[in-house]
């Protein structure tokens, strides 16, 4: 199964109200969130941090994406991604768009208004981003960024009765329990092998210390050891 494929299987889960799914489609794109936040490093917070940040637009895009859209969830997540760090990084200070970006996005509208003016019909993203010659994700940021702040009780759709604010998943609880969740378990994959299959067993298998060393070949009093050290590991990757 390729990761688009894996991501559409997901996210029919989500749309199920399947539990997991939300957390483990966000976690299998981390890599696109990593790769969004590297944009930003600099700009006066941490990186870690601006992962975190990323995290939520992913939640938002995942939430919010539905099946008929017929583009590539990585192209629909990488605008909401963006989003959500500048949102945050506006409270420090304006954005700078760069020259790079506006001339993507330039391009990608002389594009699309000769298309409409030419043949009466609105361009897909992938259809611009391939007549200029760059990646639909990098189209889609560069729409994004270059495009004016637009309020989430804005007007959308043929009908118009729906916003923005619509589009987005209720903030608070879920959100935060999502991303605690998520940091968590990239903590727990900095873990060596042992230390791992150590709260595997005492944790989610709700294990014994003296069962958890029978299983791996350990005395109740190592395991106990180990526990601690983990404990402490863990304190640490969450805190940084």
């Amino acid at each position: 199964m390729t990761d688009g494929e894996k991501n559409l299987s997901l996210l029919a889960d989500i749309a199920e109200g399947k539990e997991g799914a939300l957390e483990e489609l966000v976690y299998e794109n981390m890599g696109l969130v990593r790769s969004v936040a590297l944009r930003f490093k600099g700009r006066g917070t941490e990186y870690e941090d601006l992962l975190q940040i990323g995290s939520i637009g992913m939640i938002k895009a995942a939430k919010s994406f539905d099946l008929s859209y017929g583009t590539a969830f990585s192209t629909y997540a990488v605008p909401l991604i963006a989003g959500e760090i500048r949102r945050h990084l506006r409270d420090d200070g304006p954005i700078k768009v760069s020259r790079t970006l506006k001339k993507i996005a330039s391009d990608a509208m002389r594009q699309r208004e000769r298309i409409v003016s030419e043949e009466g019909r609105e361009p897909r993203i992938s259809e611009l981003a391939a007549l200029i010659g760059v990646r639909q994700e990098e189209l889609s940021e560069a729409l994004e960024a270059s495009g004016p702040v637009r309020s989430i009780y804005e007007a959308v759709g043929k009908d118009e009765e729906g916003t923005l604010e619509d589009l987005l998943p209720a903030e608070g609880e879920e959100i935060e329990r999502l991303t605690d969740r998520l940091a968590l378990r990239q903590a727990m994959d900095a873990l060596d092998p042992l230390h791992r299959q150590i709260v595997v067993l005492r944790y989610y298998k709700e294990l014994s210390q003296e069962q958890t060393g029978r299983i791996l070949g350990l005395s109740q009093v190592k395991v106990s050891r180990e526990e601690k050290k983990i404990m402490a590991l863990l304190r640490h990757s969450l805190s940084v």
